[in-house]
């Protein structure tokens, strides 16, 4: 009995604690490779949207010099690459639920987004929450849990566990349609902007 009471408070403390995530990064000196830092990072959870962690691993804004040495020392104008630069991220995603909440805040949540997300979250559609594009190829790792795309048209493809999709600069959303929180992994490689036809 005891054992049980103990087991199900340490599932909740799990569950309210943030994820961490061990960050390593390598650098050069005198053409000898050497661990540069190794540190835990916690993710940031959104006060507007109980569940939702985001975790931005790495950001090049642009395509990197290896001449010089790599840094990531600020949190950057945008979470979102340019051409030839690349971001990293861990995303915590709580169910649907969360958002059908009578105490969510839309207003509240896009403008904490704004801050977290610069640079991705001004794409979100008003007219359909969650709905975005970027000009980006994104490489997005379904990590715990099951997830569903969400394409044009209403198409819907439902994700498990070490699914990957390639998002070549599509419109799209990310639903958490069942019960428990999904973490997902996004690398994101910045692109040319598609060109558009004039009538």
């Amino acid at each position: 009995m005891n054992r049980t009471a103990t087991k199900k408070r340490e599932l909740s403390e799990r569950v309210k604690k943030p994820a961490t995530y061990r960050r390593i990064v390598t650098g050069n000196v005198n053409g000898k490779s050497f661990v540069q830092s190794d540190e835990p990072l916690a993710a940031y959870e959104f006060k507007t949207v109980p569940g939702y962690e985001h975790t931005l691993i790495w950001v090049n804004p642009a395509i990197p010099d290896l001449s010089t040495e790599q840094r990531f020392d600020r949190y950057p104008d945008s979470v979102v690459p340019g051409p030839g630069g690349t971001s990293l991220h861990f995303v915590t995603f709580p169910p649907g639920s969360a958002f059908a909440d009578p105490s969510f805040d839309a207003e509240a949540a896009q403008e904490e987004a704004l801050v977290r997300l610069r640079g991705l979250a001004d794409h979100f559609e008003k007219e359909d929450p969650g709905m975005h594009k970027t000009n980006t190829v994104d490489y997005a790792v379904v990590y715990d849990g099951e997830m569903w795309l969400e394409l044009d048209d209403g198409e819907t493809l439902h994700l498990s566990r070490g699914d990957v999709v390639v998002q070549n600069g599509t419109r799209h959303a990310w639903r958490n349609k069942g019960n428990k929180p999904v973490t997902m992994l996004f690398f994101l490689n910045g692109a040319r902007a598609r060109e558009t036809s004039q009538a």
